[in-house]
């Protein structure tokens, strides 16, 4: 891209979102583990803006809280459509001298390629007033019209309310995302008016503000319509985690990851999987997760914030938690639950466990039912097992507490002091016999119930 200009990025996010019927706002919801917005955030932050401004307005704070640390944060009050909405960018750009894209905080999947796209087509050689991103969905539904010349250029825009029949049969659609020189857009936008069906100040009527001065406007088309797909509603919302998933899971099997049943893996927007990761059916991978290669995640296993080696095992029905790590060939198994944990090279916890603020040695067993009793009510606690250290079933393990290499924890112990290297600790009450005792309370039982009932 030419980078000799600089750049500014404004974001529409004021509107109230009524449809989602939320007290979230619309840019908060989250896909794939992320906010609508931050989608978008993170594909700005890549061309380095010189400014990104955030118009905001229902439900502010909200947005404000969200994005403030990256951006300058402008109120539009009363909201009187999109293009008084960019309007309001005017004070914050004062002084600069470059070119302005204007994205839709609720469009959370358009490209930095496209931005670039659209922001090189401005700068050619007929110098264009201003670039509007088009595109030809399937069901052109009611979205706003790009009426072009042959070398698209743009004779007119027109929102469907307000389009005849001809216009509406025109296939590109205007995506809501453009791209003018700042000293263009706000001599633009204070001639445009509200003579229109909803009475608001539309932003694409800077195009037909621009045709009637003799500029030339220009269309860019998107290669893929999702990519431009706004969220106005519960039914979108789920539409957009949709599409984010299959393009996920394409994604995977194209780079070497087996997929049992790609429909049933849900992936979060920065999940890691490396070549030859099998992931069976009904897993959900949480923010903050990476598999390392030849890993196995076995069916209905939930993983978030977790770091998976080599050649390990995970699940079924296992779940990683924030800070579970796991060392090439160590194992999981069923209902073995992870959080704030390391588990070492070719350790195992087979099932019904839970590891909780623990490191874990190489080697070690952990027996069925055992726990790392991590919280006092007020602090965690940490608890360290060895190398090659077994821990029998059904043990309680009360951190602080170390167990050392090689040691070995009797099952249903419940260990509240430190174990040595080598050392065996066994911690049961003492085994009570009486001979007969039971056969005596059975006897007396069942004559009592026979006495009730003939009563």
């Amino acid at each position: 891209m030419n980078t000799s200009r600089p750049f500014a990025v404004v974001i529409l996010a004021a509107g109230k979102g009524s449809r989602l019927k939320s007290g979230v706002h619309k840019v908060l919801h989250n896909i794939a583990g992320r906010p609508i917005i931050e989608h978008l955030m993170a594909q700005v932050a890549v061309l380095e803006p010189a400014h990104t401004i955030v118009i905001v307005g229902d439900e502010r704070e909200q947005v404000i809280d969200q994005v403030s640390d990256r951006a300058t944060c402008v109120v539009q009050e009363p909201q009187l459509g999109t293009g008084h909405a960019v309007a309001q960018a005017k004070e914050a750009l004062a002084g600069f001298d470059g070119d302005v894209v204007m994205l839709l905080g609720d469009a959370p999947f358009i490209k930095a390629a496209t931005m670039v796209e659209m922001l090189e087509r401005l700068r050619a050689s007929d110098e264009p007033a201003v670039v509007v991103l088009g595109f030809e969905p399937e069901d052109a539904l009611q979205y706003g019209r790009v009426i072009t010349h042959r070398d698209m250029t743009i004779e007119k825009m027109v929102e469907f309310k307000d389009a005849n029949e001809a216009e509406r049969a025109c296939r590109l659609c205007n995506s809501g995302l453009m791209a003018a020189r700042s000293s263009d857009l706000f001599d633009l936008l204070e001639r445009v008016d509200n003579n229109n069906a909803q009475g608001e100040y539309y932003l694409p009527d800077i195009v037909n503000v621009a045709v009637k001065d003799g500029r030339t406007c220009a269309a860019v088309v998107a290669d893929r319509p999702h990519e431009v797909l706004g969220i106005n509603s519960r039914k979108e919302l789920a539409a957009a985690e949709r599409q984010f998933q299959d393009l996920r899971r394409e994604d995977a099997l194209e780079n070497g990851v087996t997929l049992k049943a790609p429909d049933t893996v849900f992936f979060s927007y920065d999940t890691e999987l490396a070549e030859d990761v099998v992931v069976e059916p009904n897993v959900v991978f949480g923010p903050g997760t990476k598999v390392e290669r030849g890993t196995r995640i076995r069916a209905f296993s939930h993983l978030e914030g977790a770091h998976v080696g080599e050649d390990c095992e995970v699940g079924p029905y296992a779940r990683l938690r924030p800070g579970a790590v796991m060392k090439n060939g160590s194992k999981v198994g069923n209902f073995v639950e992870m959080k704030k944990a390391t588990l070492g090279e070719g350790a195992k916890a087979n099932h019904l466990t839970y590891l909780g603020d623990a490191t874990i040695g190489a080697g070690a067993n952990i027996g069925a039912g055992t726990i790392t009793c991590n919280y006092d009510g007020y602090f965690k606690h940490q608890t360290v097992i060895g190398e090659r250290a077994f821990i029998g079933s059904n043990s309680a393990l009360i951190a602080p507490v170390n167990i050392g290499a090689d040691a070995i924890v009797a099952a249903g112990s419940a260990v509240s002091r430190d174990v040595a290297a080598g050392e065996l600790r066994m911690v049961r009450g003492e085994q009570l016999v009486k001979p007969g005792w039971a056969d005596r309370f059975h006897d007396t039982m069942k004559k009592k119930k026979a006495a009730e009932k003939k009563g």
